[in-house]
């Protein structure tokens, strides 16, 4: 059955593809597999293989070695954003409760696991005016301090606390702008002026303390949203970013007893991730602070950057926090924004793979939802948010029909976020074959999960070779396919 309808650019999610839990004790040495491709399956629990106890003498495939581990994995997903909201607004009370259980449940869902909140104002923080937590210029002591905006129905808070009715997630908090009081001129050098850092640090402590009072933990915190962007939000640099978190949000966190970690700042691309990130940790009375690195995706290269950055701070975990189609990365204007296509979910495979071979721990997605438009979005110019912002979701919700489309970036995603949970561990995954990829994983309970991507236009047949055997695999056109299987003592 295809879920994907992609010549009515419409969707109806049926439930029983994902609602299958994922046993994996029931498998043995028996693996099962779940396809999605272009012939229309999508999640598709497909008849168990097993692994033939004599090897093939093909030196084809790939070859998993599950005594060699990498990077831990922490999750996948995508951003909690007001835009959201405002289109889930427009579906019935069922309706909507079945796209919070296709993303969150972990069972019956996509499970996203690891997910992007925001600091107050940017792009898609759709529900009102520009705003911070703190307008009143000259506020030291932030008495006019408040979050009464994301409480409202259209929030974040809510948004938050509803998803994790369906299932858990860490959270990740970055900031496009302090209040434009802190700026030395918000027209003219959008960069913080130092006098205000001290109040500046308490802006963060204060966010995280009234998110804490109404029952959402932060788990990262990230100073600041690609401040190494021309022209596009906070123009801080980085070495103002390193005496900030040296100076005091990391000494103010420490006297708090704050539990949230400190990621360095999110940065716009994975080179000035390479550039940005050695300035900061580089001095060891900042390092003791972070407990992250984050950088986002746009470009869609560089990911031998990440790997440097992997092999130089392998203490710390590195995360992908933000990447899309818009009109502002790769998209021409003659292209129309959201896509329905289903060949973009083998694009964005391609992406992930990468990350995740880099180092990644988390993937993360921009836009979870928006409307048929691609919207709807903020607008302040001069704090970066300008007209014609179109962007590509995750999922699409038709605001006037009221249809529900699962794009293909969303089952893609959802073979990860789904299958390969937090704490997993990237194993060593060798072999090449033309058009086709392979990355392998190890739970600490002995859970074993293969994601095998094939980009080609014609179905292959591939082999896994594991342990002193062989799983003969064959792959539709276009498609990923999950084998999920668990090692015996």
């Amino acid at each position: 059955m295809n879920l994907l309808d992609t010549g009515k650019k419409t969707v109806c999610l049926i439930l029983v593809l994902l609602g299958s839990s994922v046993d994996f004790r029931a498998f043995s040495q028996e693996v099962a597999l779940y396809v999605t491709s272009k012939q229309g399956d999508r999640i598709a629990s497909k008849p168990a293989l097993r692994f033939k106890a004599t090897p093939s003498h093909s030196e084809s495939g790939f070859r998993l070695d599950d005594t060699t581990s990498f990077q831990k994995i922490d999750g996948f997903g995508a951003s909690l954003l007001e835009a959201g909201p405002i289109c889930l607004d427009s579906l019935d009370a069922p309706a909507r409760e079945t796209v919070f259980r296709a993303l969150f449940d972990p069972q019956q869902g996509a499970g996203f696991s690891a997910m992007k909140t925001v600091i107050a104002a940017t792009d898609f923080q759709s529900a009102g005016p520009y705003y911070t937590y703190d307008d009143v210029p000259g506020d030291l002591s932030l008495v006019h301090f408040s979050i009464n905006r994301d409480l409202k129905p259209d929030g974040l808070v809510p948004y938050i606390k509803h998803a994790r009715q369906y299932g858990n997630f860490v959270l990740q908090a970055p900031m496009d702008y302090p209040p434009d009081w802190m700026l030395f001129d918000v027209n003219k050098n959008q960069d913080v002026n130092p006098r205000y850092f001290p109040v500046l640090a308490q802006y963060y402590l204060h966010y995280l303390r009234e998110y804490e009072k109404n029952g959402i933990f932060i788990d990262y915190l990230s100073p600041f949203n690609e401040p190494d962007q021309p022209n596009n939000y906070t123009q801080i640099p980085v070495e103002k970013i390193r005496d900030l978190v040296r100076d005091y949000v990391g000494p103010l966190f420490v006297k708090e007893g704050v539990k949230t970690k400190i990621q360095v700042c999110d940065f716009g691309s994975r080179d000035r991730a390479l550039r940005g990130v050695p300035v900061i940790l580089g001095d060891p009375q900042a390092r003791k602070y972070v407990g992250s690195i984050s950088y986002h995706g746009y470009g869609f290269e560089d990911y031998d950057k990440i790997a440097a950055l992997h092999r130089k701070y392998p203490d710390l975990p590195i995360w992908m926090t933000e990447v899309d189609h818009s009109y502002g990365t790769d998209t021409p204007r003659s292209k129309p924004l959201p896509r329905y296509d289903y060949a973009d979910g083998d694009f964005w495979g391609n992406q992930i793979f990468s990350d995740l071979e880099s180092g990644a721990s988390a993937w993360i997605y921009w836009n979870m939802i928006l409307d048929e438009k691609g919207g709807p979005y903020l607008l302040s110019e001069v704090h970066g948010d300008g007209p014609n912002n179109f962007q590509h979701p995750v999922v699409i919700i038709d605001r006037q029909t009221r249809q529900v489309t699962y794009t293909g970036l969303y089952y893609y995603l959802a073979h990860f976020s789904k299958f390969v949970r937090p704490g997993a561990y990237r194993i060593r995954t060798q072999g090449r074959a033309e058009g086709v990829r392979c990355l392998a994983f190890k739970s600490p309970g002995g859970q074993m999960v293969a994601e095998v991507l094939n980009s080609r236009t014609r179905p292959v047949k591939t082999e896994l070779h594991w342990q002193g055997k062989v799983l003969e695999i064959a792959l539709p056109a276009l498609s990923i396919t999950t084998c999920a299987w668990r090692r015996e003592p």
